[in-house]
């Protein structure tokens, strides 16, 4: 937990006539990289006949020449790569979930976490289904499964599970002959979708997703929306809308792409606007402003622009080491933020530098990167934050399922600074969060920061919940006396 990290990017697409989908969804998830890196998946139908490939690791390294062209043409796909908030990151997890059931087959791309899943989980194991996965997204599979045995239409399935399923879910649906997209009534995640010149209708988690396969963004999917997209048109059903919108206000402050738009706003230009915040509520007397790659670069471009100070390139990072960069050793390990990270020593020497990044959690990383710039000569260094302090655990899809580790629940902000080195620590202002897009200051959820969830608290939250228990059974949540 020494950086925050997102769950998982979905994409689905509908095309008019069959084509080469997987490679559609193959480039679209390629974008949506940044939102999850531990595995990937495509699923194509064509005509009926599902042809699937997952595996754990990036897209590029799970798809080869020769896996997309045995996934084939088809007439859709449906797509998702994943950064696990619950259940284990292996290749039991991939998505899409697939499922075979008494009417058919059915494909599943989820973003999000449910508050209800543990019960939900437990009631489907009581009434006998065999679980192949620790993950959400397997229950809300099962869940559509069964209400589909009973419904006329898988679309019918669709909203009666979302009677259903409680707290973050943006999925994508393949059947036979349809592809469904919808959100929850919260709108936690973002969903949207646009169309190609050739007639294809995509879906994605973001529109940058959309612009890598020439589709043009056509709107936001709404919260508690479902849409339908058949060879007859597109059909959508508001039956779960509300006017209670809690989109994560963390899309725009880290997860998204900063070329992503959302719900109608630049998230590169709601970085600048957190930037622009920081100045006036710190005045600090510096020489340069530099921001921490990749999304606190945006925000203290917004600082500098907003403060006069100037904004400098202050660090160099290898482009050929991703997220999940694996260190090995603790030696090496403890030295990975110089490794990805180098900084431009003729931009900081004998400079006092102001330092945004997106958010400071544990503390950690933020240390190692302020040390990185007190060995290239800097005179001061004061760390500013694009979010405000975490302090309290995320139920919707972002890790961080518990208090322990975040630093701010345990330390003030002069204690902040000492720990992570930096002459002073500043946060972004809780009430300037929600303006960020120049809004009201409504439509976000902020619970991460001030503990007001939209939902219900789940009973169980840890993000191994449904791990295969090794502790002794007296311990499980699952247990009763005399069991």
């Amino acid at each position: 937990m020494s950086n925050i990290h997102e769950e998982c990017g979905v994409f689905g697409v509908f095309a008019p006539q069959r084509q080469d989908v997987a490679s559609t969804a193959y480039y679209a998830l390629f974008a949506l990289q940044h939102r999850g890196q531990e595995s990937a998946g495509i699923v194509v139908n064509d005509d009926g006949v599902f042809r699937t490939y997952k595996d754990a690791g990036l897209v590029n390294d799970v798809f080869t020449a020769r896996h997309l062209s045995r996934l084939g043409e088809g007439n859709m796909a449906v797509g998702h790569v994943r950064y696990s908030t619950t259940g284990g990151g292996g290749r039991e997890n991939a998505q899409p979930v697939v499922v075979n059931h008494l009417k058919g087959n059915m494909a599943l791309a989820h973003n999000g976490n449910l508050v209800n899943a543990y019960e939900l989980r437990t009631e489907l194991e009581n009434e006998g289904s065999i679980f192949h996965t620790t993950s959400d997204s397997e229950v809300i599979a099962y869940i559509i499964t069964k209400e589909r045995v009973r419904s006329h239409s898988i679309e019918e399935a669709v909203l009666a599970a979302m009677d259903r399923l409680k707290g973050a879910y943006s999925v994508v649906v393949m059947s036979p002959s349809k592809l469904i997209a919808l959100r929850d009534p919260h709108g936690f995640r973002p969903l949207c979708y646009g169309k190609r010149d050739d007639g294809a209708y995509v879906v994605a988690s973001e529109s940058c997703a959309l612009d890598a396969i020439g589709a043009t963004l056509i709107r936001e999917i709404e919260p508690g929306e479902m849409l339908v997209f058949t060879k007859d048109g597109i059909v959508s059903n508001r039956d779960h809308c509300t006017s209670s919108h809690h989109l994560c206000v963390f899309e725009y402050l880290y997860v998204a792409r900063p070329d992503s738009v959302i719900d109608g706003h630049s998230v590169h230009e709601a970085r600048k606007q957190a930037g622009r915040f920081l100045a006036e509520q710190y005045h600090i007397d510096a020489d340069v402003v530099v921001g921490v790659p990749d999304s606190g670069l945006d925000a203290a471009y917004g600082y500098a622009e907003a403060s006069g100070i100037p904004y400098a390139i202050g660090f160099i990072k290898n482009k050929y080491i991703g997220r999940t960069f694996i260190a090995p050793g603790q030696a090496a390990r403890e030295d990975r933020v110089r490794i990805k990270l180098n900084v431009l020593k003729a931009a900081i020497e004998n400079k006092r530098v102001v330092l945004v990044d997106d958010s400071i959690v544990r503390g950690t990383t933020c240390g190692r990167i302020v040390k990185l710039l007190r060995d290239a000569g800097a005179k001061e260094v004061h760390m500013l934050s694009s979010a405000p302090p975490f302090l309290n655990p995320c139920y919707y899809g972002t890790d961080i399922d518990s208090k322990e580790n975040l630093i701010a629940c345990h330390h003030s902000v002069p204690e902040i600074a000492e720990i992570i080195g930096a002459d002073s620590v500043g946060y972004l202002d809780l009430a300037k969060v929600s303006l960020l897009t120049h809004g009201d200051g409504t439509g976000f959820c902020c619970a991460c920061f001030d503990g007001n969830y939209p939902t219900q608290e789940p009973s169980v939250s840890a993000k191994s919940r449904f791990e295969r228990w090794e502790r002794p059974i007296s311990e499980n949540p699952k247990y009763k006396k005399g069991e």
